[in-house]
């Protein structure tokens, strides 16, 4: 019973999208079965320390990640700490818990040569899907928005004229950022080559399949994939990737890093952060070729 109402605590307070509420209560049923399969216990309310170890160990010997066991136990303490809110239990059995050690995951931008050469020297096909694909691709590095918050973009949250869109970021936050001269023009042209696909009046999302349906997020990865690739033989090349490039680049000329967090839509500096270390090495570079020091 308490799983089921962790998983409306989720829903419904914490309002975490569809997909992470999935993989939450996927992560408690693969515990629980653990605990009744080795543990004769089925109530995973009452397990303590010992056998969450144990789960750990056969995860371990399962092959998987450390990230990924960490994610896993995440959603322990997620659930113990609910647990624990609502009076169930008095202490987490993850109270003492320290999670596994992961490689830092450093992720490398796109120069602003790349990207000049995506939007400026690239050839988009000038017809309804080549307009719509360089929107995607200078929309999503210009403003830094998440893949999933370009999919559900709506027409009544975006203002060409004023030169402003409305994002529904994590747990319905709402944001509202600027758009660039260069994007007013592009979405005046693209909103034009979308009144021709049919049943586009009917539907209140900005960005449309050639068939007239909402797009989807594979699309949008599938979009950024390839024209990233022209471009660019570094491994990850996907609509996440712009968004730290954008972060980058914006810390690169010297923005502030609480303006940054806010443009990005991050609940605290902690997570904007993790972009810093590029304009760190962009700074290294710039002190060692303008220091009189170093030229003795």
């Amino acid at each position: 019973m308490s799983v089921s109402s962790f998983v409306t605590y989720l829903s419904l307070e914490k309002k975490y999208a569809e997909n992470t509420v999935v993989a939450y209560h996927a992560d408690l049923q693969e515990f629980a079965l653990f605990c009744s399969e080795n543990f004769k216990q089925a109530v995973i309310d009452k397990v303590d320390y010992t056998v969450v170890r144990s789960w750990i160990v056969e995860l371990v010997n399962l092959k998987h990640s450390n990230r990924t066991i960490n994610r896993k136990i995440s959603s322990l303490k997620a659930y113990y700490k609910f647990l624990q809110k609502i009076g169930e239990i008095e202490i987490s059995p993850l109270l003492k818990h320290k999670s596994l050690k992961t490689p830092k995951k450093i992720e490398i931008p796109f120069s602003e040569d790349e990207m000049n050469k995506i939007l400026f020297e690239i050839p988009f096909p000038e017809n309804f899907e080549g307009v719509r694909d360089k929107l995607i691709v200078e929309l999503l590095y210009a403003t830094g928005i998440r893949r999933v918050e370009l999919v559900n973009l709506r027409l009544s949250n975006l203002d060409v004229d004023q030169g402003l869109i409305k994002v529904l970021g994590k747990r319905n936050k709402e944001r509202v950022l600027p758009l660039l001269g260069s994007l007013k023009k592009l979405f005046a042209l693209y909103l034009q080559e979308r009144r021709g696909v049919e049943g586009s009046e009917k539907i209140d999302f900005v960005f449309l399949s050639k068939k007239g349906d909402k797009i989807y997020e594979t699309l949008v990865y599938r979009v950024v994939n390839h024209y990233l690739g022209l471009v660019s033989s570094k491994v990850k090349k996907s609509p996440h990737i712009l968004r730290h490039t954008f972060a980058t680049h914006l810390l690169n000329k010297g923005a502030d890093l609480n303006s940054v967090k806010e443009l990005l839509g991050h609940a605290s500096l902690a997570s904007t952060q993790v972009y810093t270390h590029n304009s760190i090495a962009e700074l290294k570079k710039v002190h060692l070729l303008s220091h009189p020091r170093n030229k003795k």
